[in-house]
């Protein structure tokens, strides 16, 4: 019998729609690419820190890593704001900081950090993007995860020449109606219309802390602070040094390769 003839009569034979079928078939590869996500590849739970400067692409990265090995992407930064916004006792300690100009201390942001770290959707792995920032930091999570038997297997540092950092965030053009907070990009992604926003017609404006003078200073805090931070990783032997500029697909895949993965 052909092959032709035996797919007529199994579909003449079988009750079951042809795409019922096919549907039967996309539902089993979701499930197998759900279970490889959930052993995260290689059955090695996965707890890694993200670091770089202002416009590394930390966030990008992070969140791709996140997504592919099905673990939680922790942004200390936005942790920060959701404390603040919904009142939280941490939130208001903080926010009460945030006010007078200064620089929440470390015992509170640890604080922040570990009562978040301590929920259970963050036991198989977590991926950590703008914490910790100080060495004083370091060494609390170091002894946090400790406690629970836990460590970090990785800090991948996404290291971007100052030129390129520059003309990635100076570039940064937003929407200035409040409504709308249109993105775009001078060179990246430029509105069709010079200085106006294609969706609103309103003016373009840049953020204050997007020029580039600012932007510097920044950069410049970011170097002093991260050095004795890398130092204490590399003494580890879990810093993994990544070149962050080119396409975001070959800075991923070089992600994966330092990360065994």
């Amino acid at each position: 019998m052909s092959r032709r003839s035996c797919l007529h009569t199994f579909s003449e034979g079988n009750p079951m729609p042809q795409f019922v079928l096919v549907l039967a078939v996309v539902a089993l590869v979701l499930v197998v690419e759900s279970v490889l996500r959930a052993r995260n590849y290689n059955g090695k739970k996965h707890n890694v820190i993200f670091m770089g400067a202002p416009g590394a692409g930390k966030g990008t990265q992070a969140s791709r890593l996140a997504k592919d090995l099905n673990i939680p992407h922790l942004s200390s930064g936005d942790l920060l704001r959701k404390a603040v916004q919904q009142g939280t006792p941490t939130g208001d300690e903080i926010k009460s900081y945030i006010e007078k100009g200064q620089l929440a201390p470390d015992d509170l942001i640890n604080k922040m950090i570990a009562e978040e770290l301590s929920k259970p959707n963050y036991k198989d792995g977590f991926i950590l993007d703008g914490y910790p920032r100080t060495v004083e930091q370091a060494e609390f999570l170091d002894d946090y995860l400790d406690e629970d038997n836990r460590y970090i297997t990785a800090v991948v540092e996404l290291q971007v020449d100052e030129e390129v950092l520059v003309e990635r965030i100076a570039g940064r053009r937003i929407c200035g109606n409040g409504q709308c907070n249109a993105s775009y990009h001078l060179k990246f992604k430029p509105p069709l219309v010079p200085g106006t926003c294609d969706l609103c017609r309103r003016p373009l404006i840049q953020r204050a802390d997007d020029t580039e003078a600012v932007l510097r200073e920044r950069i410049e805090r970011h170097e002093q602070r991260i050095v004795p931070l890398l130092q204490h990783y590399h003494h580890q032997g879990t810093l993994k040094e990544i070149k962050g500029e080119g396409p975001l697909e070959e800075i991923y895949d070089d992600i994966l390769l330092s990360l065994g993965i």
